[in-house]
């Protein structure tokens, strides 16, 4: 009883707090640069004229139903293990050591990624300080601190997949803006990068199914999810949502983004021979399921892919749904055990040979190597 009184008064003083940020000069806090800026100018004129656009904002292939997310009983609601209890287990390397010729990954945590491939450095949704706009929330676990932007190094393409504070973090990008070449984005999230002092020319953003020429004969596509979008009351779905696939001599990788279970999966595997999926499975529940994939969906999606290996993500940082920490580890470690799902889980900072299928992963939020 005493639990769940605690749980209301902490829901309570969320609320408290947040109408008096709306109350005392609330929008000139949502102008602030952290929520960054609508489209405007030339891009709002490419986003007009894009098939996935109307009315105002892009729209899924699959459209997401018209749910009321029933999240007031899970705020109160007591679940076990929701943060971990430890300091969670971690290999940090230091990535300014690491030879560009080295194909490699490295996973920083929830959604972000270091990713280096035919002498080209990537920095995938990072969130290294915060998933929020505000300090009280989506705090990130004290213990997977293992990375801050200082620990970047230079990065060719920061890949970013949608806007949302969990893959877009303003903190971040302003500590790492003068080591980031160039941003590949879904159209209209560049209009972010140009508030914050980009320069256009190192801003490729696209619709989906389009692609660019990178360094090294690396071509990048832009490819469907389904999701949304939005740093503000003001601008929900106003910039597009999209996945990624990097095509390199060495290896072909898939990162899914944000996304819900539905046919692209099933087209994106036709068309690529991928080697590596990276798949957001991770914060879900019953009110997200047109937004994430859920549990039951996870094999249909490894299964419409067809890739070598896959790695999940969306998980070990932050509180989003209210699920154990550690339970789509936990999932996804069965399925390799029990089924034979090519799964990978390695802790943050292992580095991931892209190219070298030999290699094993322990159940490390067991503390078992």
């Amino acid at each position: 009883m005493i639990g769940l009184v605690k749980r209301i008064m902490k829901v309570l003083l969320i609320i408290v707090v947040v109408i008096l940020v709306l109350g005392l000069g609330g929008l000139g806090f949502l102008r602030t640069a952290r929520f960054g800026r609508a489209p405007r100018g030339e891009i709002l004129k490419r986003i007009e004229a894009s098939p996935h656009y109307r009315d105002g904002r892009f729209h899924n292939f699959v459209p997401r139903l018209s749910r009321s997310p029933d999240t007031s009983h899970r705020m109160m609601a007591k679940v076990e293990n929701l943060r971990p209890k430890d300091a969670l287990p971690a290999k940090p390397i230091d990535l300014f050591a690491l030879n560009r010729e080295d194909d490699v990954l490295v996973w920083l945590g929830h959604s972000s990624l270091f990713i280096q491939v035919n002498g080209v450095r990537f920095l995938v949704d990072p969130a290294l300080v915060s998933g929020s706009p505000v300090f009280f929330i989506n705090r990130p676990y004290p213990a997977t601190r293992n990375y801050l932007p200082e620990d970047i190094p230079e990065i060719d393409y920061l890949l970013i997949s949608h806007d949302h504070f969990d893959h877009l973090d303003y903190n971040t990008i302003k500590r790492l803006r003068d080591r980031i070449g160039k941003v590949v984005c879904g159209l209209g999230t560049g209009e972010h990068f140009r508030r914050w002092k980009f320069a256009d020319e190192d801003i490729i953003e696209l619709d989906w199914n389009e692609k660019a020429e990178l360094l090294n004969d690396i071509t990048i596509h832009t490819l469907t999810a389904r999701h949304y979008s939005g740093r503000a009351s003001f601008g929900v779905d106003n910039t597009l949502w999209v996945s990624f696939m990097i095509e390199a001599p060495q290896a072909a990788i898939y990162i899914s983004g944000d996304t819900s279970y539905g046919p692209h999966f099933a087209e994106i595997g036709r068309r690529f021979d991928i080697d590596l999926a990276i798949i957001e499975f991770g914060q879900y529940n019953e009110a997200w399921r047109d937004s994430h994939i859920m549990p039951e969906e996870i094999t249909l999606v490894i299964d419409d892919l067809g890739a070598k290996r896959n790695l999940t993500t969306h998980h070990a940082r932050f509180v989003l749904a209210r699920h154990p920490w550690y339970e789509p580890l936990e999932f996804v470690a069965g399925l390799r055990e029990q089924e034979g799902y090519d799964i990978i889980t390695p802790m943050m900072g292992e580095l991931v040979y892209l190219t070298d299928f030999s290699q094993e992963f322990g159940k490390w939020w067991k503390n078992e190597e």
